[in-house]
């Protein structure tokens, strides 16, 4: 199973936002959407950083609540993962496991196609796992 089916059954919207936004007015997206990160584009669709709440949580704990009027680009994580839609769901569960970060990007050619986070990424494996023994279990019924 690759990125793109998961894209086709749950969508590709997402929510961004832009690098000179507050991070109040992020936070106040991410609570409209109870969501746990924005995706920070240009423009043209390229992903420049990704905010998470860690990050937010982060900039209050180094500067105080003052830190909410920063610009979103001072403390977005700025060297962002990304993925594609041709990429195995096992292998983009590994690297956001090893990279320790629960948000993952889609991009094609050069623009932002998507995010998979990884819940959605831990139902498919467990969906597939339920297939795989329900598959055993008919096999060994019917031998």
């Amino acid at each position: 199973m690759t990125i793109a089916r998961i894209l086709a059954e749950k969508g590709r919207n997402v929510s961004t936002t832009q690098p000179h936004r507050t991070l109040s007015e992020a936070l106040e997206v991410l609570t409209a959407k109870n969501i746990g990160a924005l995706v920070v584009s240009d423009a043209e669709g390229r992903v420049l950083g990704i905010l998470s709440e860690r990050d937010i949580v982060r900039a209050i704990g180094r500067a105080g609540a003052s830190a909410l009027n920063d610009v979103v680009s001072k403390h977005m994580t700025a060297r962002v993962t990304t993925t594609t839609d041709s990429e195995c769901v096992v292998a983009a569960l590994e690297k956001m496991t090893k990279q320790r970060f629960r948000h993952l990007p889609v991009v094609r050619d050069g623009t932002l196609a998507g995010l998979v986070s990884i819940g959605d990424l831990v139902k498919y494996r467990l969906e597939e796992m339920e297939r795989q023994t329900q598959a055993m279990k008919e096999y060994i019924a019917t031998a």
